[in-house]
């Protein structure tokens, strides 16, 4: 960030956090382009889907910056803002679970992708039907690869509940997978 005499001065995320909450107007663009990139891929992980991730993003950077002043400053704000991405994520995909699409681009695309589709929309309909907390668990360890601890500090959890959602929800995937059709 340039300063009027030409300086740089940059802040940390919790200085920016704090400054957009004490009414800098640009403090939380700053904060929010220095983490774009990683919220973005985040976002597309989890939702798999260019059009919701945009708008899960958008949902969840709306939801940080009116709840700036909320933040307790128990983890790092790149945690806080991960954590927020992954909630916007889960909720819209919740919404959207009863209504699966799929872009329809090619017919030999098509043909050939239809096992994976199939397999990618029974996995998903499944996830779903996990509890919340034990799908965040599942999704954050398994899929995106994060350690237990990271897993424990984004959900804002113990690490002992992390692995016991993690367990329960594999459990309960395993039995919902094998009740499904092939």
């Amino acid at each position: 960030m340039l300063s009027f005499l030409g300086t740089t001065a940059a802040r940390s995320d919790a200085e920016l956090l704090a400054a957009h909450v004490g009414g800098d107007r640009y403090a939380f663009e700053e904060l929010f382009h220095r983490h774009q990139r990683r919220l973005s891929r985040l976002a597309h992980r989890t939702t798999r889907s260019p059009e919701d991730a945009a708008d899960a993003l958008q949902d969840a950077m709306l939801a940080a910056h009116r709840g700036a002043a909320t933040f307790r400053h128990d983890a790092a704000v790149g945690s806080w803002l991960h954590r927020i991405v992954v909630n916007a994520c889960l909720d819209r995909l919740r919404r959207t679970a009863a209504q699966p699409t799929i872009a329809l681009t090619d017919n030999e695309a098509i043909g050939d992708r239809t096992a994976e589709v199939d397999t990618v929309l029974v996995v998903r309909r499944a996830l779903m039907r996990l509890p919340a907390d034990q799908r965040a668990a599942v999704l954050a360890v398994h899929m995106h690869g994060y350690s237990v601890a990271d897993a424990a500090a984004l959900l804002g959890v113990a690490e002992g509940t992390v692995k016991s959602r993690c367990a329960r929800g594999r459990a309960r995937l395993t039995g919902l997978l094998r009740s499904c059709p092939p």
